[in-house]
């Protein structure tokens, strides 16, 4: 399907935007269902997150979520660099989640034994599309490498892999992460890509409009089968577009 890109003056429409589809998207969940969603780490979630805590606390039947992550990196769960802490921080801590619709990365075990470990319980608890588990909504950020999730240039193959999360290495820092693959990014029923702030802009633009070498990004391969793809910009991130889209 084709991508959504709208594009906002400033962080809190984005996130007013964002509060919305995810209320809505919550609201048709019948009884006895619930809404899964995987989260990603990073400035833009948590700037995010806070507006969500503050404006969307009585708006949305938290109840009703499973929330996972997109990818963690290799730490504690206390530590300044945890994609979990800085979620339960800013979101979790100021919201009514069950603990036990909560899936964290453990990120201090061995990784590859986590990786396989937290596929299962995706597995488990997320319904499968095609014999994959589908998300609800999996949301994304991009590096100003291109990357997401924690899927660097130079590991494309995590978009063919068999597996639903893998061992990733960050290029320069050589830190252990692990990632969603492609494989079960793109089988989710809908792919939210939150980007704000002028260092993305170039990466932005190259991405959204298909310049040459956008092919070796990960971000350019985030494609959902049978499902929806929105690209939500404030204005600086978008500011290197060429092209006319609707704010």
């Amino acid at each position: 399907m084709g991508k959504i890109i709208k594009i906002f003056k400033n962080t809190d429409d984005l996130s007013q935007f964002f509060g919305k589809i995810l209320s809505a998207q919550i609201q048709d969940i019948p009884d006895g269902k619930y809404f899964s969603i995987a989260l990603s780490g990073g400035s833009t979630p948590k700037a995010v997150f806070h507006y969500l805590a503050l404006n969307f606390r009585k708006k949305i039947n938290w109840d009703k979520l499973l929330i996972f992550w997109s990818d963690e990196r290799c730490v504690a769960s206390d530590d300044q660099e945890s994609n979990f802490k800085m979620t339960k921080d800013s979101l979790l801590d100021q919201l009514p989640v069950p603990a036990k619709n909560i899936f964290r990365i453990m990120g201090e075990n061995d990784p590859s034994a986590e990786a396989t470990r937290y596929a299962e319980a995706v597995r488990q608890f997320v319904p499968d599309y095609y014999d994959i588990p589908r998300f609800d909504l999996m949301m994304l950020g991009l590096g100003e490498d291109g990357h997401t999730a924690s899927i660097f240039p130079g590991n494309l193959h995590f978009f063919n892999s068999e597996k639903l999360f893998d061992l990733a290495i960050h290029p320069l820092t050589n830190q252990k992460r692990i990632t969603a693959t492609g494989t079960l990014i793109n089988n989710s029923k809908m792919v939210a890509f939150l980007v704000i702030g002028e260092a993305k802009s170039e990466m932005v633009s190259l991405v959204l409009e298909n310049k040459p070498g956008s092919e070796n990004l990960p971000a350019s391969l985030v494609q959902p089968v049978n499902g929806e793809l929105f690209w939500l910009l404030d204005e600086k991130a978008a500011g290197k577009l060429t092209s006319n889209y609707q704010q």
